[in-house]
């Protein structure tokens, strides 16, 4: 692992996931959790994509669209990951632990970090290749 870049893209990952996570704040005044989840998740994308390309991997030279689209299979998976451990930890193991602080932020924070080293090595070696 070429340690340099990954600590790029965690920068790069940190950025889109403050966007992901404090735009699920405002989707859910108009929607419910899970669509709010899936919204952010879709805007936080967008600016992972554009910084990942031209900062992390450096892919600015290389077509288009076969970038766009193998992002979004790489980020469908994560955001699979995102929803499943979101909803699981908010509905189910919350209420069960009695973790009443902050529930739906605290899940939502923890489903963002699961699948940082999976998006890494899926953008690594498919998306930005």
């Amino acid at each position: 692992m070429n340690m340099k870049q990954f600590i790029q893209f965690l920068i790069a990952g940190g950025i889109a996931a403050s966007v992901n996570f404090g735009s699920r704040f405002i989707f859910n005044n108009w929607m419910n959790y899970e669509l709010a989840i899936v919204s952010a998740y879709l805007l936080g994308m967008f600016v992972a994509f554009s910084l990942m390309r031209k900062y992390v991997f450096k892919a600015n030279g290389k077509t288009l669209m076969p970038q766009i689209i193998k992002f979004v299979a790489v980020n469908i998976v994560a955001l699979l990951q995102t929803l499943l451990v979101s909803v699981a930890l908010f509905r189910w193991l919350f209420p069960q632990w009695g973790i009443s602080n902050h529930p739906e932020a605290l899940a939502h924070f923890i489903g963002i970090l699961i699948p940082v080293v999976s998006s890494y090595f899926g953008h690594k070696f498919l998306t930005f290749k």
